[in-house]
């Protein structure tokens, strides 16, 4: 019995996934939950697990194709199972009569004519070919979505196109994507032009579909037309016959670039992470995957790092025998070597695409400002006592948690303690204000700086956790996100957001607010400053303190000024007074 590996939801918003690498080939022996391909959405680049242990018999979803979610990307059998070989295109069937002078071969736009004596194959390539029109139109992209903007045409007037091919390239409000084709045939009209806005339901371009039409247009130049010439005729034109797409197998396999723009670069997030660290601009790499994509091959090539060559799948028989190896992921972004200001210096003077990750931060903080009225309030704390909490048990705490304490836990124990007192900071406004949602936990979402951009994975429950519980969970996400093996249900359902703006130094800044959320906490530097604090004797004295700034942005539609105050005040009296010593050991 076979089992099928099907695309999952990756996220609230998900609604496609694109194949960015296979871990196993065809005839692999595969265990249950181990990772078999590498998968890369807008929020989120993760491996897919095995369903169930056995053999990996097909894979229907090559290396850089788009796979809807639900969509078959494998076939895994029982082991012992015959490994069928890999589909491959099936190229039109032209029958050659015997040989009869050599025309000369027609410049212009071949023209499909069946001589009486001998069929003929319908090409894919002319409109004329018997069939009917098919209308691409703008699906509904999300649930309230009502447009979207043609941002790129990957095909044009007179290129053939196969099902499910990706033909434009569309952008929303919620997500960027490619549509794919809904007939195999020939693009007769483009009606919306690149970087034009069409609403749903929309006509975008007309296909004149055809029966035969089963391979896509070439990734490579056409050969010359080949001539088909029936015994008798005076006169035969010329017939057409695509070159068949690459097949495509489990192992990587080298296509020709279909982009001839460097500024156009597609590449995942992975990808471009690679190249920055190689100092390489991607912008003037010609890739080779589908539609022109950048893959890691080619980044290594243009570094002049030699590719392995593919390995070729064993045998079943002799693959149960054999040990099976999990692949390391390459997912997880390395670490550079060389101080930042010599990554970052390939940087000046280039201009480049900004990442899908990138395009979704900044739609989300500019959507944001637009959802809330927003204001942040800023309180002064003094840490002084935290501080010498933290240099009596920072090295037994480290030998018995195993994580170093930082500031970071404190602020967040005090924070969801707070928002227990003032349940509205915890709480969710609709977008039209008439309705009010009170959680009845308290999700604590982490901001974390990552090489490719800003991600804010929750903690669950944090309510319930203690210091140290919360130091654990905090280094255990910010890991895992920074090594991109943070999964999509950790990076959502967030009730409230703490951002350690002070890490990098920072004094403060106003955050902006995580929608759905209705608040968000920025936690500046401590650093020691001379303060007026009251003397042993009741009179003012200068002393030199351990302070920080707490910076609270806040949805005005539903918090007031008055609530904001009041929330940093009582946080600002229990960090002050620092009664952790039972938490700590002390």
């Amino acid at each position: 019995m076979s089992t099928n590996v099907t695309m999952p939801q990756l996220g609230e918003s998900v609604t496609e996934g694109t194949v960015t690498r296979w871990l196993k080939n065809v005839g692999d022996v595969i265990k249950v939950d181990e990772a078999i391909v590498e998968v890369s959405t807008d929020k989120v680049d993760t491996e897919i697990p095995s369903p169930v242990a056995g053999v990996l018999l097909e894979i229907k979803a090559a290396q850089d194709s788009v796979v809807a979610v639900g969509g078959v990307m494998a076939v895994i059998g029982e082991a012992g199972s015959v490994t069928p070989s890999a589909p491959a295109p099936v190229a039109p069937v032209v029958k050659t009569p015997p040989p009869a002078p050599k025309p000369e071969p027609v410049i212009e736009k071949p023209v499909v004519q069946t001589p009486a004596p001998a069929p003929v194959a319908k090409p894919v390539v002319a409109p004329a070919a018997s069939g009917s029109s098919v209308n691409v139109v703008l699906p509904a992209l999300g649930e309230s979505v009502t447009e979207g903007t043609v941002t790129r045409w990957l095909k044009n007037v007179g290129d053939s196109v196969s099902l499910d091919e990706a033909i434009v390239e569309i952008s929303t409000d919620k997500v960027d994507t490619e549509l794919p084709s809904p007939a195999a045939g020939v693009i007769t009209e483009i009606k919306v032009a690149q970087d034009q806005v069409a609403a749903v339901g929309a006509v975008l371009a007309v296909i004149s579909s055809s029966a035969g039409a089963v391979a896509p247009k070439p990734a490579t130049p056409a050969p010359a037309p080949v001539v088909q010439t029936p015994p008798p005729a005076p006169k035969v034109e010329t017939v057409v016959v695509p070159q068949v797409a690459p097949v495509v197998t489990p192992t990587p396999t080298v296509f020709a670039t279909t982009s001839s723009s460097t500024k156009d670069t597609y590449a995942t997030p992975i990808v471009r992470q690679l190249a920055k660290e190689k100092g390489i601009d991607i912008s003037t790499i010609s890739g080779s995957g589908v539609n022109g994509r950048v893959k890691k091959e080619d980044v290594l090539n243009a570094t002049g790092t030699p590719v392995a060559a593919p390995s070729v799948a064993k045998p079943v028989a002799a693959a149960v025998s054999a040990p099976v190896a999990t692949p390391t992921p390459v997912s997880a972004p390395a670490k550079p070597a060389a101080p930042a200001a010599s990554v970052e210096q390939p940087l000046r003077g280039r201009i480049e695409q900004t990442t899908r990750l990138r395009r979704v931060i900044a739609e989300r903080m500019v959507q944001s400002l637009h959802i809330s009225a927003q204001l942040t309030s800023v309180v002064e704390v003094d840490v002084t006592k935290i501080s010498s909490l933290r240099n009596k048990v920072k090295d037994s705490f480290v030998a018995r948690e195993g994580v170093k304490l930082s500031f970071l836990p404190f602020f967040a124990k005090v924070a969801v303690e707070t928002l227990k007192e003032f349940p509205i900071v915890n709480a969710t406004i609709s977008a039209d204000a008439t309705q009010i949602a009170y959680s009845d936990a308290i999700h604590l979402a982490v901001a974390v700086d990552t090489p490719r951009g800003l991600l804010v994975p929750v903690i669950r429950d944090a309510g319930d956790l203690s210091i140290a519980g919360l130091s654990r969970k905090i280094q255990d996400v910010a890991n895992r996100t920074r090594d991109n093996k943070v999964t999509p249900d950790e990076l959502s359902g967030g009730t409230f957001t703490l951002t350690n703006t002070g890490s990098r130094g920072a004094l403060f800044d106003t955050p902006i607010i995580n929608q759905p959320q209705v608040a968000i906490l920025g936690t500046g530097a401590v650093v020691k400053r001379p303060v007026v604090v009251s003397g042993s004797d009741g009179n003012d004295q200068i002393a030199i303190r351990q302070m920080v700034y707490l910076a609270l942005t806040y949805d005005h539609r539903l918090v007031d000024g008055a609530d904001a105050a009041r929330f940093l005040s009582s946080m600002k009296v229990r960090l002050e007074e620092a009664n952790f010593e039972s938490e700590l050991g002390l």
